[in-house]
């Protein structure tokens, strides 16, 4: 930016003239000297870093937001830029990016004002000023870190807590010590997500920009000590099928299995507990249908995220008035019936809870295929939760769903005689009516992988069969073949939504070419092929 000429008062020291207050940037509080770093990665660099650190008596470990520090002249002109900005700044068009918009106005009001920052200087007042103004603010570090999961804080005088991928539950260096502080940023995040969020209406839910989903309850009016807010934050580069292979999620017979009978519109639930991976599971459970499929799909707030071209997103609409004016509402039942007028190939719910799953299963006895996740333990409770209220599926309804994929997040031994958490899938189970289920793979927790247990008394294998005119070795060797494509795939690095999807579609139209191309390059690349891994499917 070059050097600037003289601020009119910028510079911190004290005026006889009544001008705004110096103010510092919101930070976290520095890392003591009694830790150790585990692991520092940048944010933001050279500005933001992240420090996953171990207290050496405690041994409880934190993560730290590691942010430049600016000097009492720095913030002064800080304090005058943002003031100035906030303003004078007007809303950009639609088509602008923010940031680039933020960056283009401040140089056009430190010209201006003829702003002394040095070279050095600048950068750093750039950085805090764009972060506060058209960022996250305080939570932007965060909000940049891909390895965060999601954003906890539970009131005043609490610090935030994250959900790392690597590290899991862990305290961080940043706590809103004032009412005012957390009040703000849940105010600026739920203007962020475009709703609105006040004494009369403390609840908020929405969606942030990159459709990170927002959680927040406002002041004290129903939480005793003060503000709190989540964030789940959202994949831009959404997990596959070879993403789950690769972290043992499923195992390549099972995805295989999944594969063959997703492609000829088998209905399935993912279930599971809160943070146990069902979104993520069913989105990677996408790249196994067809690319021509039309999926249209459904949720309160956007997490779904496919690469599909004929894909249709629908989300939930909160009323705008109260009371008599709630008309304006439109909720997950209205989206599911308006739905079965689209002629949709898979119908996709993010989450079944109330009375739209009675809906959804109407749609699935006419024939289309259907995804949900559904909050239950295993399949009994999963098949009870959707007969009982709000549900009230019919019983008569449930042979029309095929599989029930239970998931769940676990600790495993580690080689070093500690723990990690792991997200598994524990069973996949067919669906021949209440109580009356057929379990077909199962997840070893001696051996840490998946068995296929009966898979030649498959009830969906046996129907597909008929379908086909094909027997149920037919289709097992199908699977194996599957499976060996899959290995394939994984082995080449191929993770990408529509390169892996592309290559399904490929094999849709030439299996035996490429099950053979596969069988070669396996070969060539030392790996096993499908007749002599542990794991493939026999009769």
């Amino acid at each position: 930016m070059g050097k600037f000429k003289r601020s009119k008062n910028p510079s911190g020291e004290k005026s006889k003239e009544k001008g705004p207050r110096l103010r510092f940037p919101f930070v976290g509080t520095p890392m003591p000297a009694t830790c150790k770093e585990i692991e520092r990665y940048p944010l933001n660099a050279p500005f933001a870093y992240a420090v996953v650190a171990e207290d050496q008596t405690s041994r409880a470990r934190k993560y730290y937001v590691d942010e430049i520090v600016l000097s009492p002249r720095e913030a002064a002109i800080y304090t005058y830029l943002l003031d100035t900005l906030e303003s004078e700044l007007t809303v950009p068009r639609s088509e602008v990016n923010p940031r680039d918009y933020f960056r283009e106005q401040a140089k056009r009001v430190v010209t201006k004002y003829s702003m002394n920052a040095s070279q050095l200087s600048w950068p750093k007042i750039l950085y805090y000023s764009e972060r506060d103004l058209v960022g996250f603010g305080v939570l932007d570090g965060f909000m940049r870190d891909a390895g965060i999961e999601d954003i906890s804080a539970d009131g005043v005088g609490k610090p935030i807590f994250i959900y790392h991928r690597k590290y899991e539950n862990l305290e961080t260096n940043i706590t809103f010590a004032k009412d005012e502080e957390l009040d703000n940023i849940i105010s600026r995040l739920a203007h962020m997500a475009g709703k609105h969020v006040s004494t009369a209406f403390p609840v908020v839910q929405g969606t942030l920009p990159g459709r990170h989903r927002l959680a927040a309850t406002f002041r004290r009016e129903i939480s005793p000590y003060g503000g709190t807010l989540t964030i789940r934050k959202f994949r831009e580069d959404p997990l596959t099928i070879v993403d789950m292979l690769n972290l043992n999620v499923i195992n390549y017979s099972l995805a295989a299995y999944t594969w063959l009978l997703l492609e000829n519109r088998a209905t399935a639930i993912v279930a599971g507990a809160t943070g146990s991976g069902k979104t993520t599971l069913l989105n990677a459970l996408l790249t196994l249908t067809r690319m021509s499929a039309k999926i249209v799909t459904i949720e309160e707030v956007q997490e779904l995220n496919i690469a599909h071209l004929n894909w249709t997103a629908l989300v939930a609409r909160q009323s705008y008035g109260t009371g008599e004016e709630s008309g304006t509402e439109v909720g997950l039942f209205d989206l599911v019936k308006a739905t079965l007028r689209m002629r949709p190939d898979i119908l996709v719910v993010g989450e079944v809870r109330g009375e739209e799953a009675y809906v959804l299963f109407q749609a699935l006895s006419t024939g289309h295929g259907g995804l949900c996740t559904l909050h239950a333990d295993d399949v009994t409770s999963a098949v009870q939760r959707l007969t009982s209220k709000p549900m009230d599926v019919p019983a008569s309804f449930i042979p029309f769903l095929d599989l029930i994929f239970t998931v769940r997040r676990i600790s495993i031994p580690t080689a070093g005689g500690g723990t990690r958490v792991v997200r598994r899938v524990l069973s996949v189970d067919e669906v021949v009516g209440v109580g009356n289920y057929v379990k077909m793979f199962k997840w070893d927790p001696n051996t840490d992988k998946h068995v296929a247990s009966q898979l030649k008394m498959s009830v969906k294998l046996a129907r597909l069969a008929k379908d086909t005119g094909q027997s149920i070795p037919d289709l097992i060797e199908e699977i194996n073949r599957r499976a060996s494509v899959l290995r394939w795939i994984a082995q080449k690095g191929i993770r990408n939504f529509k390169e892996v999807s592309t290559l399904f579609e490929e094999y849709r139209l030439r299996g035996p070419e490429l099950y053979q191309t596969a069988e070669v390059e396996l070969d060539r690349m030392g790996v096993a092929s499908d007749s002599e891994i542990e794991e493939s499917v026999t009769i």
